[in-house]
C-alpha cells in the first residue's frame, strides 16, 4: 500500500510519489472536455492533475517550484489574425486594434470564424513582422493548440483552439460499412468476392480512425500558417510508454527511476487508466494514492497491472488486506479493470510520432514531453486544459500571458458521398439530391438570419439545413429556427467544422 506520509519509506519501484496524485478529476472523458471542471480543491493541493506543492519530481536537475502570487500570468482576450493586401499573414493584433482598422476603412473582413482581417494599404515588406510559435497537444478525443508569440524563454498566448476529433464516429462507420458488405455475401443477395484478404497495406499504415486524428491536426497547422506568420511548431512526442508498462515488466528499471520523466509514466498512466476516481468508493475531486491490489506484504507485485487508485481514507482503511477481503462486492470488477488495455492513450501514442513527422517536414519543429509540459505548467500555476498544456509543451522559461477564450472546433465533416440512405439492412431507402446549394446556401454555412415576424422573430445566428423549397432551419444555441432563404445573409462557408466559444480557467 502506497504511504500518505511521505516521510515514511516507500518502496522505490513507485517512487518519487507524491502524498496526493490528483486532486480533481480534471481529465474525465465521460465530460466530453477537460473545460467543464468545477470541483472544490483539497486544501494544500492544486487545481488539475493535483501535484502537491514542492512535491514534484525534478526535471532536468531542476526542482520545479510553484509561481507565486504576483508571478501568474496576465490574462487577455484572443488576438485577431491579419493579412495583407495580398494574402499573406502579418503579425497578430488586439481586438481594440482590429475594431479601428475595421471602423476606418483600412481593413475588411477575411473570415468571421476565427476571425481574420485583411489590410487595404499594407504589405508584408512594409510592416514589421516578428512571427509567432504554435503548441500542439495532442489527444485522443480533443487537440489543444496554442498560438504565441516567444522572447527568448518567455511565452506570451495570443490564440487558443481546442479540436474536438470524431475518431470514434468513424471507427463505427467502418464497421457498419463492413457489416453491411458482409451480410450481402452471406445472404446469397449478389455475389461478391471477399477482398479484405488480398489487401496489402503500405508501411507507415495507421488506422483511418487514427489517421483522422493526424490530418486534421495538420489542417489547422496549415490554416494558422496562412492567418500568421508561424515560424516553429512545438508537439508533445512523448506521454508515457504504454508498452513498456503494460507489457508485464517490473518498474524497477532505470527508466523509471532516473532521466527528466523521473516517475511521471506510472502516475500519468494510472490517472488516465481510471479517469481520476477512487477504485474503491468512485470518490472524485479528492486527492488520490497509488494504491497495491495485492499487498506487497502478502507478495504483490509492483507491476503496473496490480496498481490502482484510492483515496486517503479507502487507501488507509485497506491498510494490508487483499482485494477480496477489503471489497468483496468490488473486487472482480477492479481486476478487470487494472488489467484491461488503455485504449485513449494507446492511441494518442499510435498518432504523436506520424503527427511529428508529417509537421517536421512542413515547418520548423521542436518536441516536449508529457512530464515537462505539466512541470511548466505548474510553474506558471496555469490550470489543467488542452490549450494550456499546448501553451507550456517544450522548454521554457516562464509565461506571462495566457488567453481568456477559447475556440471549440468540432469536426462535423462536409456531408456525405453516398447517393442513397440505407435501412437498417443496408438498402437503399431514399435517394439524395445531387445538388448541395439551394438559394445559394448548402448545408453547413454559418449565416446570420433576421427574421421580421411570426413564431420566430427576432435575429439568429447559426448553422444552416438547406431545402430544396427554400424554406431552411437555422442551428441556434437555443434550438432550431425555420425561415426563408431571403431572411439569410451569409457569414462563413462551411468548412466541416462547428464552432463555439468557451472560457478558459487560466488559473489552477
Amino acid at each position: 500500500m502506497a504511504t500518505l506520509d511521505t516521510g515514511q519509506q516507500t518502496h522505490q519501484p513507485v517512487l518519487p510519489q507524491q502524498a496526493a496524485l490528483e486532486s480533481v478529476s480534471a481529465d474525465n472523458p465521460e465530460a466530453g472536455t477537460k473545460r467543464d471542471v468545477d470541483a472544490v480543491l483539497a486544501p494544500g493541493f492544486q487545481h488539475g492533475r493535483g501535484e502537491t506543492v514542492g512535491g514534484s519530481p525534478a526535471i532536468d536537475g531542476v526542482t520545479p517550484v510553484p509561481a507565486r502570487a504576483g508571478e501568474r500570468p496576465r490574462e487577455r482576450h484572443p488576438a485577431v489574425f491579419v493579412l495583407d493586401m495580398h494574402g499573406s499573414p502579418l503579425q497578430p493584433t488586439t481586438p481594440a486594434r482590429a475594431r479601428k482598422l475595421l471602423k476606418s476603412g483600412r481593413a475588411v473582413v477575411a473570415r468571421h470564424t476565427p476571425f481574420v482581417i485583411r489590410l487595404k494599404d499594407r504589405t508584408v515588406s512594409d510592416s514589421q513582422v516578428d512571427g509567432v510559435e504554435a503548441g500542439i497537444d495532442p489527444g485522443s478525443k480533443h487537440t489543444g493548440i496554442s498560438v504565441f508569440t516567444a522572447d527568448g524563454g518567455e511565452r506570451r498566448g495570443r490564440y487558443a483552439i481546442q479540436v474536438d476529433h470524431r475518431g470514434p464516429a468513424i471507427g463505427k462507420k467502418l464497421d457498419q460499412r463492413s457489416n453491411y458488405r458482409r451480410r450481402r455475401r452471406s445472404s446469397n443477395l449478389r455475389y461478391r468476392a471477399p477482398r479484405f484478404a488480398n489487401r496489402a497495406r503500405p508501411k507507415g499504415w495507421i488506422a483511418p480512425s487514427l489517421r483522422h486524428r493526424v490530418e486534421t491536426t495538420m489542417t489547422w497547422v496549415d490554416r494558422l500558417s496562412r492567418w500568421a506568420p508561424v515560424r516553429k511548431v512545438h508537439v508533445e512526442r512523448v506521454a508515457f510508454d504504454t508498452h513498456a508498462i503494460s507489457a508485464g515488466r517490473s518498474l524497477e528499471g532505470a527508466e523509471y527511476q532516473q532521466g527528466t520523466l523521473h516517475g511521471y509514466e506510472v502516475r500519468e498512466y494510472l490517472l488516465a487508466k481510471f479517469d481520476r476516481v477512487c477504485s474503491y468508493c468512485d470518490a472524485t475531486g479528492v486527492p488520490l494514492n497509488i494504491d497495491h491490489v495485492h499487498p506487497r506484504s502478502r507478495g504483490g507485485s509492483d507491476r503496473v497491472s496490480n496498481l490502482v487508485l484510492a483515496c486517503v481514507p479507502c487507501n488507509q482503511a485497506k491498510g494490508s488486506q487483499d482485494l477480496r477481503e477489503f471489497a468483496p462486492d468490488r473486487a472482480e470488477r477492479i481486476l478487470q479493470r487494472a488489467k484491461a488495455p488503455l485504449r485513449d492513450p494507446a492511441a494518442v501514442q499510435a498518432t504523436r510520432w506520424a503527427l511529428w513527422r508529417t509537421i517536421e517536414a512542413r515547418l520548423p519543429t521542436g518536441v516536449g514531453s508529457g512530464g515537462r509540459t505539466k512541470w511548466n505548467r505548474q510553474q506558471s500555476g496555469a490550470a489543467k486544459s488542452h490549450t494550456l498544456d499546448a501553451l507550456h509543451v517544450g522548454k521554457l522559461d516562464k509565461v506571462t500571458e495566457m488567453v481568456m477564450e477559447v475556440l471549440i472546433a468540432r469536426c462535423s465533416g462536409r456531408g456525405r458521398y453516398a447517393r442513397t440512405s440505407p435501412d437498417q439492412h443496408g438498402f437503399p431507402r431514399l435517394r439524395m439530391p445531387r445538388t448541395k446549394t439551394f438559394f445559394g446556401f448548402a448545408t453547413g454555412d454559418l449565416v446570420r438570419a433576421v427574421v421580421p415576424k411570426g413564431k420566430y422573430a427576432g435575429h439568429y445566428r447559426g448553422r444552416v439545413v438547406v431545402r430544396s423549397c427554400g424554406s431552411h432551419t437555422v442551428r441556434t444555441a437555443a434550438g432550431p429556427v425555420k425561415t426563408s432563404h431571403r431572411n439569410l445573409r451569409l457569414l462563413q462557408r462551411g468548412d466541416g467544422y462547428t464552432y463555439a466559444v468557451a472560457k478558459e480557467e487560466c488559473s489552477s
